[in-house]
């Protein structure tokens, strides 16, 4: 039986350079690699070095071509000297991923201003940011994507998540404007809202709320990091050239709106 490799695939994204954040494990790694496959050259971000690296050896063995960068996208000098980095190293980002993010959760009445704090700056102000950072290079070259990682849980609330909810919620409402904004540019802007995926953020759910997430799901399973990072794939993709301003569902059916 044939192993397919980088050189195996349909590299409909050769030669473009695409930025990952929170590529370092789960759904960014797996993003990263499909986005390889596919051809592109990765600019890997995250602030756990030492598993970024893994990633971008991880690559670079099976052939394609990626750079490490430490980026904390809490941090806005964190984020302004990273994004000069890659654009020294590379010239321009012509394919964003907004992946990186993290959840707090609590109910609403102990909710700590610290918690809300911390989520929206990863999970909203930390995507605005980068893509301000990067877009002069997409507005110049009149070619761009961008996909920012949304949730299923910013399209329908979840008890105990206010702070991540409305942080994904923004992020949408972030996506539909920017579309509105650069599309005369050539420039695509997309959200992906993924639902009960197989990750290490959903791996410390217990099983009673496991059980109970699978029961919402019509498909009767857990997504993958794959399943997720197919979608950004396509979204990146020329075959995706006429969608922009849209959330994409990878959810197993868990809502449907």
């Amino acid at each position: 039986m044939r192993v397919w490799g980088f050189k195996d695939t349909m590299a409909d994204l050769q030669g473009r350079i695409a930025l990952v954040t929170g590529a370092a494990q789960g759904i960014g790694r797996m993003i990263a690699l499909e986005l390889a496959k596919a051809g592109a050259t990765l600019a890997l971000a995250d602030i756990n070095e030492e598993k970024l690296a893994l990633v971008a050896a991880e690559i670079a063995a099976l052939g394609g071509t990626a750079a490490a960068f430490k980026l904390d996208v809490s941090n806005g000098e964190s984020i302004e000297n990273g994004a000069k980095a890659v654009l020294d190293k590379f010239g321009k980002v012509e394919i964003l991923v907004n992946n990186a993010g993290i959840t707090r959760d609590n109910l609403m009445m102990s909710m700590k201003r610290s918690e809300w704090d911390l989520v929206i700056a990863i999970n909203l102000t930390g995507p605005f940011l980068l893509t301000q950072a990067l877009l002069r290079p997409m507005i110049k070259n009149r070619w761009g994507r961008i996909v920012n990682m949304a949730s299923v849980v910013g399209r329908a609330g979840q008890a105990g998540q206010v702070n991540y909810a409305a942080s994904k919620a923004g992020l949408i409402g972030l996506t539909k404007s920017l579309a509105r904004e650069v599309a005369s540019r050539g420039i695509t802007v997309n959200a992906v809202a993924p639902g009960y995926i197989e990750t290490p953020m959903t791996a410390v759910l217990d099983e009673k709320v496991s059980a109970a997430m699978l029961a919402n799901i019509p498909l009767a399973r857990r997504g993958t990091d794959l399943d997720v990072a197919r979608a950004v794939k396509f979204l990146a993709s020329e075959e995706a050239s006429y969608i922009t301003g849209i959330t994409l569902d990878v959810n197993g059916g868990m809502f449907m709106g």
